[in-house]
């Protein structure tokens, strides 16, 4: 394909970005919006602030506007994505386009009714073998971004996150107490399910989730083991991990 890099590890590199998105017109993972609508207007008011990380090239933001949603705050680290979204969608006065790194996002606390991310953690683990236990580096990595995303949040604020990621390995990343939120989940798609996760801040974990963090810093204290895997990149890497 066009847009095939030669290892999977250049999904996080944003001159690969940034040199993609100089000629690609749109690129949608796990499906464009109408696919989960109907989840989103369960959980998301059409004139709450909305904090969408890492936009891309998507057209979700402004389908998302036409459907009615006043106030999308688009993200991504790419200055060629920024600057080509604000030229491309200048008549959408409710959206706006902000380069930023997601880990260290530029806003005050409590800021935001919804944080949303649509393949981007997806993008941030591509180097992960192990979907079970992912390397030191990138559980840092992801610990930062979730803490950001849960202090831009009001309380009662939602963090909606739409990846492919089954319930068993993404919610080893998100049930965290310090996150200060609940976890819900849903599913879309007829032959290939995708997933939708809902944390909504100032809610508790479940007993279940509860559990299951209990049991990974459990695992976190115990000697590693060494596991081998198969090499082998893919141009849709996000099929490719399990995470």
């Amino acid at each position: 394909m066009e847009y095939l890099p030669d290892s999977n590890a250049k999904y996080k590199n944003v001159e690969y970005w940034n040199k993609r998105y100089e000629t690609e017109e749109s690129f949608e993972w796990f499906g464009d919006f109408s696919k989960f609508q109907h989840l989103l207007l369960q959980h998301v008011g059409k004139h709450e602030p909305i904090l969408m990380l890492g936009c891309g090239n998507s057209a979700l933001s402004v389908d998302m506007y036409q459907a009615g949603y006043t106030s999308i705050t688009n993200v991504d680290y790419s200055n060629v994505c920024v600057e080509t979204m604000a030229q491309r969608h200048s008549d959408c006065a409710g959206l706006s386009w902000v380069c930023m790194d997601i880990r260290r996002p530029a806003f005050p606390d409590a800021s935001f009714d919804v944080v949303m991310e649509k393949g981007t953690l997806d993008a941030m683990l591509v180097d992960e073998r192990d979907p079970w236990s992912i390397s030191n580096n990138s559980a840092q990595l992801l610990h930062q971004v979730l803490s950001e995303i849960s202090r831009v949040l009001k309380p009662g604020g939602r963090f909606i996150s739409v990846t492919f990621a089954q319930p068993h390995f993404r919610k080893r990343l998100y049930a965290r107490t310090e996150y200060n939120w609940s976890i819900n989940h849903y599913h879309y798609g007829d032959n290939f399910h995708y997933f939708m996760y809902v944390l909504t801040k100032g809610e508790e974990l479940s007993p279940e989730d509860l559990a299951l963090e209990r049991r990974l810093l459990t695992e976190a204290e115990a000697p590693p083991t060494a596991v081998t895997f198969q090499d082998g990149d893919n141009e849709d890497f996000l099929n490719n991990i399990a995470l």
